[in-house]
């Protein structure tokens, strides 16, 4: 079943457009009629109103045309379908409404796959629904490790990043860089309880102690109970690990300053963090701050390249959500394109064990074991100020994480893919 195969690197041209994305006639698709109702579906639920609607929503959606549009201008009159649709919807990150709007994109809209979905607790709903009604779906946006753990399911593909991967990089480099007693909060849902037995287990593995974690409300604007709570921990920690995100982080780290924690001892360690999350925090109050990332605009000349076309697009720079989504997008295409057909087994045929390399994803494999899409990760470092050459340009680079290592061995995950 596996099928290991080598893919350059992706065609990444620009080209304008919205929702829907047509070339040409006559494909593959049109001949054989082997993709259902002679269209492909791609479905994007995000969080286009609350807290992490800066670091995915609408640019997700964005990602995802962009994608579409670079895949048709590459096949032109070959690719397997002359009409490609993008839909959206707004999860507020609540699972009933993320089960509610994928059931609604799968049975109702056509949906072939389901991308994006951060709030690992909506991801985790959508894996459910996209499983009973075997259409793929891949998970960009949330973190929790159950995606490709107990909750693994043959149509969830796991794209991007984890807690375990986070908590590898920063979690293990922050306490043997002598940060040995943490103090965790972390928001009271999926992702954030995952992200707080990831650090505990990285950072124990270390040689540090967790002298104790605390689940905040999520979401929540208020954090002054944590922030006087923790010089007064015995033993007193010598670093705050934030395991909170988007919105959430950004008044995390206002309050972290606000009570001087830094000024008592207590350094600042950042679980997840997005160039949108430093945007609105501002550069000098997360200088030197360590955290891990899947990916980052100005990595190198293939990530700008492609973050520029983005930039053009939507006057922004793009985070790692959004160019996973692209990839992700890109990659489920492609297969569709080799396989000829959209019938989502057919499709996981050309996904399993795959291994390529993209602007996104490098040294990357989507493995069969457990859908986890493992890749190159990397430790950075917020730039100081005077460090900052142009808007975004926050993070620099202080360690790349090899593939094999950033993630958790298959063995280890606990997936019964059945």
């Amino acid at each position: 079943m596996s099928k290991m195969r080598k893919l350059g690197a992706l065609v990444t041209s620009f080209a304008v457009g919205g929702t829907l994305a047509a070339c040409g006639a006559g494909g593959p698709g049109e001949a054989g009629g082997a993709i259902t109702d002679d269209k492909i579906v791609l479905g994007v639920i995000t969080d286009l109103s609350g807290v992490y609607s800066e670091l995915a929503g609408e640019n997700a959606v964005e990602a995802v045309r962009m994608a579409v549009e670079d895949f048709q201008a590459k096949h032109g009159d070959d690719a397997v379908t002359d009409t490609i649709e993008v839909i959206s919807a707004d999860h507020q990150n609540q699972p009933e409404i993320a089960n509610t709007k994928a059931r609604e994109m799968y049975d109702r809209e056509g949906a072939d796959a389901i991308f994006d979905v951060p709030t690992s607790s909506a991801a985790l709903a959508v894996a459910g629904v996209a499983e009973q009604n075997q259409k793929l779906f891949f998970d960009i946006g949330a973190g929790t490790t159950e995606l490709t753990g107990a909750q693994c399911n043959p149509y969830t593909y796991h794209y991007g990043y984890d807690t375990y991967m986070l908590a590898q990089g920063t979690g293990t480099t922050v306490t043997e860089q002598g940060s040995e007693n943490w103090y965790i909060i972390y928001p009271d849902y999926a992702f954030g309880q995952d992200m707080n037995k990831s650090f505990v287990n990285a950072v124990e593995g270390a040689g540090g102690t967790v002298v104790q974690s605390d689940a905040t409300p999520f979401p929540n604007d208020n954090f002054s109970t944590f922030m006087t709570k923790a010089p007064g921990l015995d033993p007193k920690p010598d670093v705050l690990g934030t395991m909170q995100a988007g919105g959430d982080l950004v008044n995390v780290v206002k309050q972290y300053n606000e009570f001087g924690l830094r000024e008592k001892g207590i350094d600042l360690a950042v679980g997840l963090m997005f160039e949108t999350d430093i945007a609105s925090i501002g550069v000098e109050p997360l200088a030197g701050t360590l955290f891990t990332t899947a990916w980052f605009w100005n990595l190198d000349d293939r990530s700008r390249e492609w973050a520029d076309k983005f930039k053009e697009r939507t006057g922004s720079r793009p985070t790692f959500d959004h160019a996973a989504n692209y990839s992700a997008a890109t990659q489920y295409l492609e297969a569709v394109q080799r396989a000829e057909t959209d019938d989502a087994d057919a499709v996981n045929e050309e996904l399993n064990g795959l291994e390529f390399d993209d602007f996104f994803a490098r040294n990357a494999t989507l493995r069969e074991g457990d859908h986890n899409l493992e890749h190159d990760s990397y430790l950075v470092e917020v730039k100081q100020p005077d460090e900052v050459e142009e808007d975004f340009d926050f993070t620099k680079l202080v360690e790349t994480i090899p593939a094999a290592e950033a993630f958790m061995p298959v063995e280890d995950s606990g997936c019964e893919m059945g």
